[in-house]
Formats: C-alpha cells, structure tokens, sequence
C-alpha cells in the first residue's frame, strides 16, 4: 500500500466531511462553513495549498445552489 493512501486511510475519518457532495441542507451548512473558514486561511494566496480543496468545495456548493435554485433562463436535465 502506498504511503499517501495509508495516510488517507488514516485520516479519512476527520476529512471525509469535506470530501463529499452536499446531498441535504445539512450537508451544504456544513460545506458552506467549511469553505468560509478556508477562505479565512488561504486568503488571496492562489497558490496555497489548501486552495485545491477550496475550489472543489466552492463547485459542490455551487452545483447544489444550481441544482435547487436554477438561474432564470437556465435549462434544467
């Protein structure tokens, strides 16, 4: 088993929170709060190493907001 999957195994009970795609409100909260606490962190640094997790969690969030609140003119599948 390779190292980074040992650790992901490892640590996967405290970061799978933040690796999974809003399916409830609940779950879009949680994703919302964890995305402004990021921005605190990252800041306007683009090149952080924490603003890969930031954007994906930025596109779950805003395919929910889609998903629940189509923009006018949209087409919905």
């Amino acid at each position: 088993m390779s190292e980074v999957v040992r650790q992901a195994i490892e640590h996967w009970p405290y970061v799978s929170p933040l690796l999974r795609k809003p399916q409830t409100e609940v779950d879009y909260d949680a994703l919302v709060l964890a995305l402004d606490e990021l921005l605190d962190v990252v800041g306007e640094d683009e090149a952080h190493p924490l603003m890969s997790l930031l954007n994906i969690i930025a596109e779950w969030i805003e395919a929910y907001d889609l998903g629940r609140w189509p923009r006018p003119g949209s087409i919905v599948q």
